[in-house]
């Protein structure tokens, strides 16, 4: 159900095969898990065992999920750190700028047409 939520909320390009990467951990080695895939046209690509370099991007994600939104100010309570997730993320992948993307944000390597919703966006 959680994985059909999150599929629900992301937009995945047409011209990108869609694609869920996680460990071998054993929920996601379940048939119910394997089956959410399918049903969602998801293809589940999953990392080498104790191979750190295929987990790079998403532990780099998760350090800077951390320090930019999780611990970048005292948040009141943790529904009010929950409710800044999604503005988060909204800033992180259509304005931050990555260094590894020559200072562009992640959603410009969507090919996008100068009359998507790209060039809409501010």
């Amino acid at each position: 159900a959680r994985l059909q939520r999150k599929a629900a909320r992301t937009a995945v390009s047409a011209a990108a095969a869609p694609s869920f990467r996680r460990c071998y951990g054993s929920c996601y080695r379940s048939k119910a898990f394997a089956k959410a895939c399918r049903d969602l046209g998801l293809k589940h690509v999953t990392t080498r065992p104790y191979t750190p370099k295929t987990n790079g991007k998403a532990e780099r994600f998760i350090q800077t999920a951390l320090r930019e939104w999780a611990y970048a100010i005292a948040y009141p309570t943790s529904d009010h750190r929950a409710a800044e997730l999604p503005v988060w993320l909204h800033r992180y992948n259509w304005h931050r700028p990555h260094g590894s993307l020559k200072s562009k944000p992640p959603i410009s390597r969507l090919a996008l047409t100068e009359d998507n919703l790209l060039r809409l966006h501010t």
